[in-house]
């Protein structure tokens, strides 16, 4: 009668333990490997994102000013805040960042939303003519802000002497030097540097946009005006809040372009947060007071885009 024989893997040895390839392996069939992969992306977030934020949010609650280190950087609780309240720039650039924020994505969104609509039709040269359309989104804001400024001097700017020529000007005009004017000439240049980035966005929205919907609409008689009302729009309805949260986003905390056209001038018309922000901390040395404004700003932001999203409702789609 033969025995069976049972046999047994050979004892793990010290290697076998230790072994980071078997460690590895053992740990990927448990659940807390998903976890794990997560760590990598988690300290990078907090390095770059959460870090930076939690300590600027630090410094608006102490005194910082680089040109008066006697002063030291103590703890100073609330005083930026209180100071802010009765600080008239503040005021005048929070107003000033409202008209700012609010008319250049109204006028970048509806040209926008024109050349989307343009190019969506698939004409003869719409390929170029789309290459055309994204040029001003690819140049810095630095280029576009000096190439503008240029164009509409006084003495030199091919604008002011074209609007001349055609006689709807009586003559050169100093955009940027008028209280009256230098803001609307700047929400216009923001506006041509920007509108691709909706068009860009809108376009992509279209191409999904089943064709079915405008043949069943054409059949029912509804016109290009109705069909852009009850169709375009209401299926555009969540491209279009994310576009407009990430230009708001990118408008409040960009002060580059008004700082190259107008430097918050002439007086304060066109000074924004941000821009009083970033002169604040590195014309005037005082961090703790900056950070204070970059609180504000970033508590605007958050309430702005928490409201906005519950008052289109996109998140019910």
């Amino acid at each position: 009668m033969v025995e069976a024989r049972i046999s047994y893997p050979p004892p793990l040895t010290l290697w076998d333990r230790i072994n980071p390839v078997r460690m590895i392996g053992e740990l990927s069939e448990t659940r807390y490997w998903m976890y794990l992969l997560l760590i990598p992306s988690a300290l990078l977030i907090t390095a770059v994102v959460i870090y930076p934020t939690l300590y600027g949010m630090q410094m608006s609650f102490r005194e910082m000013r680089l040109n008066r280190p006697d002063l030291g950087t103590g703890w100073v609780g609330l005083k930026h805040y209180q100071r802010m309240l009765t600080d008239p720039i503040f005021w005048v650039s929070l107003r000033n960042t409202a008209v700012w924020v609010t008319s250049a994505i109204a006028l970048e969104f509806l040209i926008g939303l024109i050349a989307a609509l343009a190019l969506n039709r698939n004409l003869p040269g719409s390929k170029v003519l789309a290459v055309l359309i994204l040029l001003p989104y690819f140049l810095p804001n630095v280029v576009a802000g000096h190439m503008w400024a240029l164009m509409l001097d006084p003495r030199l700017g091919v604008i002011n002497d074209l609007l001349v020529k055609i006689g709807w000007l009586e003559g050169y005009k100093a955009w940027f030097a008028d209280p009256s004017t230098a803001m609307a000439a700047a929400i216009v240049v923001e506006a041509w540097h920007s509108f691709p980035f909706f068009t860009l966005l809108i376009l992509a929205g279209l191409k999904g946009i089943p064709s079915d919907l405008y043949k069943a609409a054409d059949i029912d008689g509804a016109g290009p005006f109705a069909q852009l009302r009850l169709i375009t729009l209401p299926m555009l309805k969540t491209i279009i809040a994310a576009a407009v949260i990430l230009r708001v986003i990118g408008l409040v905390n960009s002060p580059d372009l008004l700082l190259i056209l107008t430097s918050g001038g002439p007086g304060r018309s066109t000074q924004v947060l941000s821009l009083y922000a970033f002169q604040t901390a590195y014309k005037d040395f005082n961090f703790g007071y900056a950070g204070a404004l970059s609180v504000v700003m970033f508590i605007l932001l958050m309430g702005f885009a928490w409201a906005y999203v519950r008052l289109s409702k996109v998140n019910e789609d």
